[in-house]
């Protein structure tokens, strides 16, 4: 063999190696590339797999948390209407009227006999109003005397308690700031209750001295706190007596607790407050439109009487009555809906 043969195959074994080195880079470089894709793709796998366990685990809290809110808010309804005053015993200690019920019966019933005697005598003598003769109906009689013994007196007596509590809450968080300088300072909780009951004007003074009066008789403090909060069944005292009933069951900071209850009480003092100036025009709104039809029915009245009395005298006019009285009602409901406000 020459020499110029064995340099040929010299160079043919090293292009051989050369090509096959490159096969073999390009080979590991793929298989390295594709388990580098892999190794990202199982990462980002993961990745979406932590990320929806984490959104599942959010979801579930939300719904957890939204569950408790549903069970507290369907506690308290159950909680407020167990504490509504049935009895008109509890509704004028609640009004602060200091009678017994008897008086309120028999009060009931002169304001139905006298109602009864009205509508009676404005009908004698064939004497009529809005062309019905009352003396002939006696249906008519009946519900006024109804009205007056039954409707009025406890009308005027829901509006004596919503003044009432409306004046407490107006006065609530002023006591609970006393409550929070007094055990500050070092003075038990039964003193603060005494000083708001001294110092305090009325009705706040006179509930929280019977508050009072409660403890040192030997009642527990949720005991004087559940009767307590039957008499003024607000949010705010609510909110007091649940401070109050935890403070003494678990301990803590008194005054750091009655302090932010202090804030939060004023906070929705502020948002009250708010809403009503907001919803100040449309309940304006809703007045004027409530009163349109008896204003026009009395100035037409009054200008052209036997058009009107079409309406009280004639089938057809009482069916008209009687439909637009039902969508009368219909729309001051939905008026009332749109403007009031419960938070």
């Amino acid at each position: 063999m020459s020499e110029q043969d064995l340099m040929l195959i010299i160079l043919a074994g090293l292009a051989f190696l050369a090509v096959a080195g490159l096969g073999f880079a390009f080979a590991g470089g793929d298989a390295s590339a594709g388990a580098a894709r892999r190794a990202r793709q199982m990462q980002a796998e993961q990745k979406n797999a932590r990320g929806r366990g984490r959104r599942e685990q959010q979801s579930q809290r939300n719904r957890q948390t939204q569950q408790m809110l549903q069970n507290l808010r369907d506690q308290n309804a159950r909680k407020r209407q167990s504490l509504m005053p049935r009895d008109i015993g509890t509704r004028l200690t609640q009004a602060g009227l200091d009678v017994p019920v008897s008086s309120f019966w028999i009060f009931s019933l002169i304001f139905a006999v006298a109602s009864g005697v009205l509508a009676f005598l404005s009908g004698a003598d064939g004497a009529t109003i809005s062309g019905i003769e009352l003396r002939s109906r006696p249906l008519v009689i009946a519900a006024a005397a109804f009205g007056g013994g039954v409707g009025l007196p406890r009308w005027l007596l829901g509006v004596l308690i919503k003044r009432r509590h409306g004046k407490l809450g107006q006065q609530f968080a002023d006591a609970i700031d006393i409550i929070v300088r007094g055990v500050k300072s070092g003075l038990p909780l039964n003193e603060c209750l005494q000083i708001i009951g001294r110092e305090s004007p009325e009705p706040l003074g006179s509930e929280f001295r019977t508050l009072s009066d409660n403890l040192r008789m030997g009642n527990t403090v949720e005991q004087a706190l559940s009767k307590f909060y039957r008499r003024v069944p607000l949010s705010e005292v609510n909110f007091f007596v649940i401070v109050l009933n935890i403070q003494s069951k678990t301990g803590g900071n008194l005054s750091e607790a009655l302090a932010n209850l202090s804030t939060i009480i004023r906070s929705r003092k502020m948002m009250r407050e708010k809403i009503q100036a907001l919803s100040s025009e449309a309940k304006a709104s809703a007045m004027i439109i409530g009163s349109l039809p008896f204003a026009v029915g009395v100035m037409t009245y009054l200008t052209t009487p036997d058009y009107v009395m079409q309406l009280f005298i004639t089938p057809t006019g009482h069916m008209i009555l009687a439909l637009g009285a039902f969508l009368m009602f219909l729309g001051i409901m939905v008026m009332r809906k749109m403007i009031n406000f419960d938070f």
